[in-house]
């Protein structure tokens, strides 16, 4: 018996890699989350940028209400059992009228997680359209292995580092995801996932949360931390405690350690790599 989602989005789910649209907020709660988001911008003068953008749970009170929202646990659950945690987030803000892009790839390539199972909820706070540059995907890519992935940063690439898969997919049109406000899609770590400009007149605000079961280990040379949010932690990694203040000065020391804990393992994990295929 399934908490949210229907037998058939689960379905759809595992033969697929992705499920989309899933209704999880109300008009009302779009319109206070984007509020705070963009109360706080205002007030620091400029759009939120990293380090704010990762792991802003640890940071925002809209951020936090949205990785507990019951909703959103509810179809995660469905898809990865009652133990959840939080490994990451990301936050995806696109200007209107913006060349920004994500390039192809798969989650799990930077994530160092054992076994592959980890769920990404990409929460909309304002309508991802096919306009505005929504996400696309290959459908059933999760079953097809992991591909090798390179970095190429730029001013226009949304993931920091640039990570994606080169080649492989050019010209790919891949499956559109478009999702309104208020609702989210949930995609496979393995998916192959790409995005495109945003060609509309509003910003396109998506809040991407990656959930893992808690049994789930960290497979890196760096152990990471993870927020528990529902259910039971099995102790696998460090644990991040609830926010308690938005960016009081304690809350701003946890994002720090857990934001270095993350890097130092994507950094380990990219000179193993770069080591194994001869990269300088």
């Amino acid at each position: 018996m399934t908490k949210l989602l229907t037998s058939d989005q689960v379905e759809r789910y595992a033969r697929d890699g992705f499920v989309h649209p899933v209704a999880v907020l109300s008009r009302d709660e779009v319109r206070e989350l984007r509020r705070e988001l963009e109360d706080w911008e205002h007030t620091r003068g400029a759009p939120i940028d990293f380090p704010e953008k990762s792991k802003s749970y640890l940071l925002f009170d809209w951020a936090d209400q949205l990785v507990h929202h019951p909703q959103v646990l509810d179809a995660v659950e469905d898809l990865i059992g009652p133990d959840i945690l939080v490994y990451h987030s990301t936050l995806f803000l696109e200007e209107a009228h913006s060349g920004a892009f994500v390039r192809w790839h798969q989650d799990s390539t930077y994530f160092y997680l054992e076994p592959h199972l980890h769920v990404t909820a990409w929460v909309a706070l304002s309508a991802a359209s096919v306009l505005s540059g929504c996400m696309r995907a290959l459908p059933g890519s999760h079953r097809w292995g992991a591909f090798a992935h390179d970095d190429k940063p730029g001013p226009m690439n949304m993931i920091r580092r640039g990570q994606g898969i080169s080649g492989r997919f050019d010209g790919e049109a891949g499956t559109l995801m478009p999702v309104a406000a208020g609702e989210m899609s949930l995609h496979h770590t393995d998916l192959v996932h790409a995005s495109g400009a945003n060609d509309s007149g509003d910003r396109r605000i998506g809040y991407a949360i990656s959930y893992i079961p808690a049994h789930v280990r960290p497979a890196g040379a760096v152990r990471p931390h993870a927020l528990c949010v529902r259910g039971r932690d099995h102790g696998h990694f460090v644990p991040e405690r609830r926010l308690r203040s938005a960016l009081s000065a304690e809350d701003r020391q946890q994002h720090r350690e857990a934001l270095a804990a993350f890097r130092a393992l994507q950094d380990a994990g990219f000179s193993l790599a770069a080591s194994a295929t001869g990269a300088p």
